[in-house]
C-alpha cells in the first residue's frame, strides 16, 4: 500500500525517476465499510492493475469504529496505488469524498461508493464523457440505464421524489443528482470541491450546482446499477436533512460563503441532461 497521505513515506527511496502521476483517480468514502471493502477493494486493485496506465485509489475513513483503516492496509499491502485517508471522528459522507478528491492527483477524479453498486468498469463511460464535458455524473434515470438490481420501493420512491424537487429549484435537466458515481476532470474538481461546504448526503446536489454555476459542462450518462441495500442513509432522517440542504446552498450563495465569480457565464447546455 502507498503511504497515507497525511504522513511521510518510511519506504526506502528509490534512485530511479519517480513514477508518472496518475492518470485516474478512483475516491472512495468510507464509514464502517470493512465488511464490503472486503469484497470490493480487491475488485477495484485488480481494475487499477488491467487498466494499463497510472492510476491511485484514494480511500477516506471516516471515522470508522469497525476496523475499516485495518482492512486497507492489510488489503493494500504490495500495492504502491492504494492510499488511506483517516479522520478521527465520523464528519459526512460529503466532508470524506471533498478531501479525498482534494488530494487526488489524476487527470481524471472519480468517486464511487464502497459497495460497488455502479460496477468500477462503469468508469470507462464517464472518462468518455469527460472529452466533452467537464464534468460526467452516472444515472440511473435516464434511457439505456441498466438497473439489474433496484432499490427497495420506499427508497425509490423518495429518490424520484427529491430529484424532482432538485430539478425545481436548483438544477432543471438533471435526472438523477444522487448517484454515487461521478468523474471530473481534475481542475474542474478542485475549483468546485474547494467551494463545497455541505458535510452530509446533500452535498450531491451542493457539487452539481456549483459545476453549473461555474460554468462547466454536466454529462449524464446511463449506466449499470445493482442496489445494496445494506445502506447509510436512514431514509426519513436523511431525507429532510437533504432537503434542507437544498435551502442552504442558496443561503450559502446568497451569503458569498462560495466565493463565486460574478461574470463567468454559465454553460450553453449540459450534455445528455436535456437541458
Amino acid at each position: 500500500m502507498g503511504p497515507q497521505r497525511d504522513q511521510p513515506s518510511t519506504r526506502d527511496q528509490p534512485s530511479t525517476a519517480p513514477p508518472p502521476p496518475p492518470r485516474l483517480s478512483i475516491v472512495v468514502p468510507a464509514f464502517n465499510e470493512a465488511g464490503r471493502l472486503q469484497r470490493t477493494l480487491p475488485r477495484l486493485i485488480a481494475y487499477g492493475r488491467a487498466l494499463g496506465e497510472p492510476v491511485e485509489i484514494i480511500v477516506v475513513d471516516d471515522g470508522s469504529a469497525d476496523g475499516t483503516g485495518a482492512v486497507v492496509r492489510q488489503l493494500g499491502k504490495g500495492c504502491e496505488f492504494v492510499v488511506l485517508l483517516q479522520s478521527a471522528r465520523n464528519r459526512g459522507k460529503g466532508a470524506s469524498v471533498r478531501r479525498g478528491v482534494l488530494a487526488a492527483r489524476g487527470d481524471h477524479v472519480l468517486f464511487t461508493d464502497a459497495d460497488l453498486s455502479a460496477p468500477i468498469e462503469e468508469a470507462a463511460k464517464l472518462r468518455g464523457a469527460l472529452g466533452g464535458a467537464e464534468v460526467a455524473i452516472g444515472s440511473r434515470r435516464i434511457g439505456g440505464a441498466d438497473v439489474q438490481v433496484r432499490q427497495p420501493p420506499l427508497r425509490g420512491l423518495a429518490g424520484r421524489l427529491f430529484s424532482r424537487v432538485v430539478a425545481l429549484v436548483l438544477l432543471p435537466g438533471i435526472r438523477d443528482t444522487q448517484c454515487g458515481f461521478k468523474a471530473f476532470r481534475r481542475a474542474a474538481a478542485q475549483e468546485v470541491f474547494a467551494r463545497q461546504r455541505l458535510d452530509g448526503f446533500g452535498f450531491d446536489v451542493e457539487i452539481l450546482w456549483l459545476a453549473r454555476r461555474l460554468g462547466y459542462r454536466i454529462a449524464e450518462v446511463p449506466i449499470v446499477w445493482r442496489d445494496d441495500p445494506r445502506t447509510h442513509v436512514r431514509l426519513l432522517r436523511d431525507s429532510g436533512g437533504m432537503l434542507l440542504d437544498l435551502v442552504r446552498v442558496r443561503l450559502n450563495a446568497w451569503a458569498g460563503r462560495y466565493a463565486l465569480p460574478p461574470d463567468r457565464p454559465g454553460p450553453p447546455g449540459d450534455s445528455g441532461s436535456g437541458r
